[in-house]
C-alpha cells in the first residue's frame, strides 16, 4: 500500500458515490436496455481522473498514484489479453462448426433438456480446474446457446449452472481459478493442499445444480431428423488440438517459468494464426481467416473489465479495500473469510484476495484454504462477480443477465452456505486435510 489514506477526504466519498451509482446501472441493465460495459468504463475512467485533480490541486507527488495505474493496468492486461485469445478460439471453432456438430451428437440422442444441463454442469466442473473456470465457462456456455438459442426456461439456470460449476471446480485447483493462484503462489498452501477443497465445492455445486435443475423444462430440443449429418470443416480437429495445447502452455508456462498466464496464450494465438496461414496454402477454397474470426469477439466484455478492474483499483488505491482486512481483527478469521466470499461477489475478488494477502492474516492453512474457497464460489453470488460470469454474460447477451441471475441467487447461497458447512465438518470437526 501507498500509505495514503483518502477514505474520508472529499475524492473519497465522491468516487464511493461514483461507484455505487455505476453499480446500480450495471445492475439494471435489463431496466435501462443499457450495455454494462459503458457504466463501468465511464465509472472506472472517471474516478481515476477526479483522483488525479485531488492530487494536482493539492500539490502531492503524482508518484504513488502512476504506480498504482502501472499496476492496474498490467493486471488488466494479463486478465483482457487471455480473454482475448480465449474468445478468438471459441469464434475460430463456431466458424469451423466445432460447437454445430457437438449440438447434432447432443440433440441427435434425445437428451432431455434436464440431462443436457447436467451434462454441461459436469463437464464445467471437471474441465476448469485444468482449463481454468473463465475459459471453461466461455466454452460451455457456447455449447449451451447453440443447443437452443430461444429456449430462456433452459439457458438461464443452465448458464447459472455453469458459472457455479466453473468457479466451484476451480476453487480446488491451484490454476483453475485467478484467487487460487495467487494462494498457492504465494505460498500459503502446498499444490496437494487445494485438492482437499474438492468435498465442499462439489457438494455446494451439486445442491445449487439440484435446486437449479427442478425448474429446467421437460421435453428435449427440437432435432430435424431430415437434416443432414453435420461435418466439421477442414482443419477443425487441428484447431481444437491447439487451443488445448494453448491452454496447456498458458499453465505450465506460468507455473514453470513465471511467466503471465496471458503470454502463453498469446503465443497459443500466434500458433493459430500460423497455422490458419499454411491452410490456406494448401486449401485456397477454404477461406479460414482468424482476424475475420477476431470480429466476432464481445468487445463489450473485454471493456467491462477493464472499466469494473480500474473502478476496485481506484476503490483500492483510495484504501477502501483494507477495510475488509480489519474485518478479521473484529469478528475473527473464519467469520472473516466467510464475508470475503460475499464481498468477492460485489467487489472482484482479484483485488480482494489481493488485499488479504499483503496484509497476512495470521492464520493456519485450514484457514487459507477457506479463504480460497470462498474467494473462490462466492463470486458465483451475482452475475458479474466472478470472470465466468461475466464471461457468460457477454456470450449469452440479453438472456443470462443480473436481473435473470439474482432470481435464482437464493440456490447459489444455499450451495456457499453448505460449502462452509462441509468444509467446517471436514477441517474443524474431523481435520482432514
Amino acid at each position: 500500500m501507498h500509505g495514503l489514506e483518502l477514505t474520508h477526504t472529499w475524492v473519497g466519498y465522491l468516487c464511493l458515490i461514483i461507484f455505487i451509482t455505476g453499480y446500480y446501472f450495471i445492475a439494471a441493465e435489463e431496466k435501462f436496455h443499457m450495455n454494462k460495459a459503458k457504466p463501468a468504463l465511464l465509472i472506472g475512467t472517471l474516478m481515476f481522473m477526479i483522483i488525479g485533480i485531488y492530487f494536482a490541486i493539492n500539490g502531492m507527488d503524482p508518484e504513488p498514484l502512476h504506480d498504482e495505474m502501472e499496476k492496474l493496468i498490467l493486471e488488466i492486461a494479463e486478465i483482457f489479453f487471455f480473454l482475448f485469445v480465449a474468445m478468438t478460439y471459441i469464434e475460430t471453432l463456431i466458424e469451423r462448426r466445432v460447437f454445430d456438430v457437438l449440438k447434432y451428437k447432443l440433440t441427435s440422442r434425445g437428451y432431455s433438456y434436464k440431462k443436457l444441463f447436467w451434462i454441461t454442469g459436469l463437464l464445467a466442473f471437471f474441465i476448469s480446474p485444468v482449463a481454468d473456470n473463465l475459459t471453461t465457462a466461455l466454452i460451455l456456455s457456447t455449447v449451451l446457446f447453440t443447443i437452443d438459442k430461444t429456449n430462456n426456461q433452459f439457458l438461464v439456470p443452465g448458464a447459472i449452472n455453469i458459472v457455479v460449476a466453473a468457479n466451484a471446480g476451480g476453487a480446488w485447483s491451484p490454476f483453475g481459478d485467478i484467487t487460487t493462484l495467487m494462494a498457492w503462489t504465494a505460498g500459503k498452501g502446498e499444490f496437494v493442499d487445494f485438492l482437499f477443497l474438492f468435498p465442499p465445492s462439489i457438494v455446494g455445486w451439486f445442491l445449487t445444480a439440484w435446486l437449479l435443475s427442478r425448474v429446467v423444462p421437460e421435453g428435449e430440443p427440437y432435432f430435424d431428423a431430415s437434416l443432414p449429418k453435420m461435418e466439421l470443416k477442414p482443419g477443425a480437429k487441428v484447431v481444437i488440438w491447439l487451443g488445448v495445447f494453448t491452454i496447456f502452455f498458458a499453465v505450465m508456462g506460468h507455473q514453470f517459468f513465471h511467466f503471465p498466464a496471458m503470454w502463453g496464450m498469446m503465443f497459443g494465438l500466434a500458433l493459430l494464426k500460423m497455422y490458419s496461414y499454411l491452410h490456406k496454402r494448401k486449401n485456397s477454397n477454404d477461406k479460414f481467416d482468424v482476424f475475420v474470426n477476431m470480429k466476432h469477439i464481445e468487445n463489450d466484455t473485454l471493456l467491462f473489465f477493464f472499466g469494473i478492474l480500474s473502478a476496485v483499483g481506484a476503490l483500492h488505491f483510495l484504501g477502501y479495500l483494507e477495510y475488509i482486512v480489519k474485518l478479521y481483527d473484529i469478528i475473527g478469521p473464519t467469520a472473516g473469510n466467510i464475508g470475503v466470499g460475499i464481498i468477492s461477489a460485489i467487489v472482484d475478488n482479484v483485488p480482494v484476495m489481493s488485499a488479504i494477502l499483503k496484509a497476512n492474516p495470521d492464520m493456519g492453512i485450514d484457514q487459507w484454504l477457506l479463504v480460497t474457497l470462498t474467494a473462490g464460489i462466492g463470486g458465483s453470488l451475482i452475475s458479474f462477480g466472478s470472470a465466468a460470469g461475466v464471461g457468460v454474460m457477454g456470450r449469452l447477451r440479453g438472456i443470462y443477465t443480473f436481473g435473470a441471475h439474482m432470481r435464482y441467487a437464493w440456490t447459489v447461497m444455499l450451495g456457499y452456505i453448505v460449502s462452509l458447512i462441509v468444509w467446517y465438518i471436514q477441517f474443524e470437526i474431523f481435520g482432514l486435510y
